[in-house]
């Protein structure tokens, strides 16, 4: 390689931005990517990393991929907004959708996790093996361990698939429960008497 050559292939590599270096890095990666990982590759500390994973963030705001970020690892995905276009365009529409069942123990595994399936069962009041099961094929919940009591159930949690599914890049994001109407009327009540 000639000197030229040499100083354009280093000119063009230091005119990138990190944010945009990451976002390469992102891109091609199937799966996420450890913290520590980006910084090796970038030969710079995890906390410039951590600092460039947060500029890429703000800048994709306004586009159609998002930065999802979790337990220490990072990836690009689409943005949430667009999952319908882009499943037509894919050919997944009739895959992808979650019946209300699915939803509702999903919906329980998530505020409750880790949870076995008999409290499942308990809160939905109807059997679930065969929701827990699709929901396990599709990736959005996993077998996190098994509880101390009786028998030794197995213990139910979501997966990154499934914080990738709704576009959160934490459970911490998911909206707060909402406390059912009798139970604020009867509150009300005690505080007025």
């Amino acid at each position: 390689m000639s000197d030229s050559q040499a100083s354009s292939t280093q000119f063009s590599e230091t005119e990138l931005s990190l944010s945009a270096k990451l976002e390469a890095l992102l891109f091609v990666s199937g799966e996420p990517v450890a913290t520590a990982q980006l910084a090796a590759a970038l030969d710079v500390a995890p906390s410039v990393i951590e600092r460039g994973l947060n500029e890429l963030d703000a800048s994709l705001s306004t586009r159609g991929l998002r930065l999802q970020r979790n337990a220490g690892r990072a990836q690009l995905t689409t943005a949430p907004q667009l999952a319908e276009l882009v499943e037509h365009f894919l050919g997944l529409e009739a895959t992808s959708h979650l019946s209300r069942a699915a939803l509702e123990t999903l919906a329980i595994i998530a505020y409750q996790q880790p949870v076995t399936r008999p409290q499942i069962d308990s809160i939905r009041g109807v059997n679930s093996d065969s929701m827990m099961k699709s929901l396990l094929h599709k990736n959005l919940i996993l077998e996190s361990g098994r509880a101390d009591g009786p028998g030794r159930p197995i213990l139910y949690s979501t997966t990154p698939e499934f914080l990738q599914h709704f576009g959160l890049n934490s459970i911490l994001e998911m909206p707060p429960l909402a406390k059912p109407e009798e139970d604020e009327s009867q509150q009300d009540e005690l505080l007025k008497g």
